[in-house]
This record gives C-alpha cells, sequence and structure tokens, in this order.
C-alpha cells in the first residue's frame, strides 16, 4: 500500500525552495491556481487622463461629464498551462534509515532530492524563461573590468525609462562576472547588508539593487548579467505526489516516488521589467 505524503511534506518543500533556491527573489506568486495545472493572472487595464471642463460640453449622456470621457476599467485573465511534468523515483533501504525513524529518513530523502537535483533544474528552467523572454537583450559585448559598470548602469537607465520600480530589482550574475565587478574600481558594492537579505542569498548591493550570484551551470550558455524585476515573471512550483511503498515486492525497505510540475511565464505587458546581457566571448 502507498502512503501519500503530499499534505505532510508540502510545507517542507516550499521551505526547501526558499532557502536553496533564489529564484524567489525574481519572481512573484500574484496567481491563482485555476486546475492541477493552470494558473490565472490578473491584469487590470487603466484610463487617460482628460482636461477638466468647468462648463459642461453640450449634449447628453456620458461623454458631458465635466471629467472628461467616460472610461472603462476592466479586469483581464490571462490563463497559463504548466508544461513541466516530472518525476523522481528511488529507494531507501531498512539499513539506510535515520535512528530517528520513518518520518525523518523521508524528510532527509526529499530534502536531498530538492537540494541536489529539483531545485537546481527549476532554477535552471526559470532563468532560461527569463532570459530568452526579456524586453531588452544585449548579445553583442563582451564583458570586461573595464566595462562592467558602464553596462549594468546602461541596463538600469533602460529599466528607468521603462517606469519599471526602482525598489525590487535585482541583478543576476554567474561567479566570473561578479570576479570581474570586484576588480572594477569605479564600481563600489555595498555589503552592508541585512540578515534577511544575506538569508535570501543576497551578496551585495549595487545602485540600490540586491545582487545575487548563481552558478554557470544554472544560466544560459553566454549568461553576463540580468537585471529583472519580480513584477514580470511567475514561476508555479507544485509537488503533485510523494508516495512512499514500504517493502514492495523486491525491495528491503521504501519505494518512494515522486512528481513535481513547474513552469514560469513571462507576463508580456511587464517584460520591459527583464534586462538580459548575454558575455559575447572574447575574440
Amino acid at each position: 500500500m502507498a502512503i501519500n505524503l503530499v499534505t505532510k511534506f508540502l510545507p517542507y518543500v516550499d521551505e526547501i525552495f526558499t532557502t536553496e533556491s533564489k529564484k524567489a527573489l525574481l519572481t512573484n506568486d500574484d496567481f491563482d491556481w485555476t486546475g492541477a495545472h493552470t494558473i490565472k493572472v490578473h491584469k487590470v487595464n487603466t484610463v487617460p487622463m482628460n482636461d477638466y471642463r468647468r462648463i459642461g460640453s453640450s449634449g447628453s449622456g456620458l461623454s458631458t461629464s465635466r471629467y472628461g470621457d467616460l472610461g472603462a476599467v476592466g479586469n483581464t485573465i490571462e490563463e497559463f498551462t504548466l508544461k513541466k511534468d516530472r518525476s523522481f523515483t528511488f529507494v531507501i533501504d531498512k539499513l539506510d534509515k535515520d535512528e530517528t525513524g520513518n518520518v525523518l529518513a523521508r524528510a532527509s530523502a526529499l530534502a536531498r532530492q530538492q537540494r541536489e537535483v529539483i531545485v537546481p533544474e527549476v532554477d535552471s528552467y526559470t532563468y532560461g524563461v527569463m532570459a530568452e523572454g526579456a524586453g531588452t537583450k544585449v548579445t553583442d559585448v563582451t564583458l570586461t573590468k573595464d566595462n562592467i559598470y558602464d553596462e549594468i548602469i546602461l541596463g538600469t537607465e533602460v529599466l528607468d525609462n521603462a517606469e519599471v520600480p526602482d525598489v525590487g530589482r535585482v541583478l543576476t550574475v554567474t561567479p566570473d562576472v561578479y570576479r570581474l565587478m570586484k576588480k572594477t574600481p569605479d564600481l563600489t558594492l555595498d555589503c552592508d547588508i541585512t540578515v534577511e537579505q544575506k538569508a535570501k542569498g543576497v551578496i551585495a548591493m549595487v545602485d540600490g539593487m540586491d545582487v545575487i550570484k548563481i552558478p554557470k551551470n544554472r544560466v544560459p550558455a553566454k549568461f553576463g548579467f540580468m537585471i529583472a524585476h519580480p513584477v514580470a515573471t511567475v514561476a508555479p512550483t507544485k509537488l503533485e505526489d510523494y508516495k512512499v511503498h514500504q517493502d514492495p515486492p523486491g525491495i528491503s525497505g521504501e519505494l518512494v516516488e515522486g512528481r513535481i510540475c513547474y513552469d514560469a511565464f513571462i507576463l508580456d505587458n511587464k517584460k520591459m521589467a527583464i534586462y538580459y546581457h548575454e558575455n559575447k566571448p572574447a575574440a
């Protein structure tokens, strides 16, 4: 008989993703589940400003208001279906169980699977989607210690002109690009960050942006840096199944089976909040 432990371990999964993955800094959870693999995102439109009329216009109807022509504010719902449906299975041998009991053995096994396999895969996929869907992409510049700061400032300028909020911007770099930043005399890294920021994976601040460092194997090839505001991307992750079969035929111990669904989506009206800069290989 299989024991389904989704409810028991779902909070644990969320905790692992919070501590082991940095994608929470770059994405938002402003969505609702509408089905097993479908989410909905609300998009609310605005109306233009009018010149106030001290004397109402002639005629009748709604257009005669002194406040101008009446506009309509609507709530558009955009639905996304998760495409990534992944699974895993492994055995916990009776001799390898934690002395503290079955629950901790299962939790440790799930934590290890999350940390070493699931989180890297989900992160890599999310960063790839963000790089591909970025509102601005720079592909023809080789980053050096002499130009890295200027290239970052150009990126912030693009976001400024797109009216992307200053608060919440995150600068994502690879270790080699971070090394270039450390060598740049014009760039001052503010390492006086809070304990909360450190817990989320922030290593410094530059021009008001949190700086996070991501291993090269989790980002697209030629990744240089990315400036992003979380308003642009939703990245739902859902643990579908986590089952344990006790002493199935041929196994002395527990057979564990798990299934996780995830995806990442760039909101079309927010894509300018992502600036992606490749690092062109030097000639």
